[in-house]
């Protein structure tokens, strides 16, 4: 009200993302691990995919700087050097980067799980669930980079920073993290993997897809009928 003009409209503009972002970040991250801890019954992988789903959106905040501020291979990618990222950037990119890189992740822990159901090896339920998802994840990212790009390739340095930061992060997600260091992580973990406290055993156990009793659980002989069953997706 004292002061007005575009500088002043900025700094206040950029004090309230300041305020908010801890607070989106907080619901986000904390709703996500509640739903995961129900969907897999397990508190180690609901962590595991908070953290590592947090790697792809601060290696997108990191070339973000190194890039447009710093100006490292700006040049050589066609964008511009600037002296900040804009601000309201970095919400919209962990937004889209985050529930898109938990959505791999969950489709990638589906088919784990659903291996480890059966045979109750660790191991050979993140090689069987890597070699199910793999191309469909990747193929899926690729098509997003791809669309990221042209907004990277524009004028406005704003978008830019935009397409750029959602494609590269997408980019290392679906290479680097889903395909390197997720299976890695699992196989070090082992049987950790699947740990619940007995005072949650109470919690309800949801099916992302398919008849739970076709199922056949570690350890557990099959019902006679399971095989004559048709899984239904729900």
């Amino acid at each position: 009200m004292l002061v007005g003009g575009t500088t002043a409209e900025n700094v206040d503009y950029s004090d309230v993302i300041n305020k908010w972002l801890p607070i989106v970040l907080a619901f986000v991250l904390g709703l996500s691990f509640l739903l995961l801890t129900l969907l897999f019954r397990s508190l180690v992988l609901s962590a595991t995919a908070v953290v590592l789903n947090l790697l792809s959106v601060g290696a997108a905040y990191g070339l973000l700087v190194l890039v447009f501020q710093n100006g490292v291979g700006a040049g050589l990618l066609g964008l511009q050097r600037v002296e900040r990222v804009e601000a309201w950037v970095p919400v919209f990119l962990f937004s889209v980067l985050f529930a898109l890189s938990m959505d791999y992740h969950v489709f990638l822990l589906s088919r784990i799980r659903e291996r480890y159901a059966q045979n109750g090896d660790t191991n050979e339920a993140v090689v069987h669930g890597i070699a199910a998802t793999g191309r469909l994840i990747t193929g899926a990212a690729l098509i997003i980079v791809v669309v990221f790009t042209g907004f990277a390739a524009g004028q406005l340095v704003m978008f830019q920073q935009m397409g750029f930061g959602v494609g590269i992060a997408l980019l290392v997600d679906a290479t680097l993290i889903r395909m390197v260091v997720v299976p890695a992580t699992m196989a070090l973990l082992g049987k950790w993997n699947w740990y619940l406290p007995s005072w949650l055993n109470w919690l309800p156990e949801l099916h992302v897809e398919g008849d739970p009793d076709t199922v056949t659980r570690a350890g557990e002989a099959p019902e006679p009928d399971a095989t004559s069953r048709t899984p239904v997706s729900v």
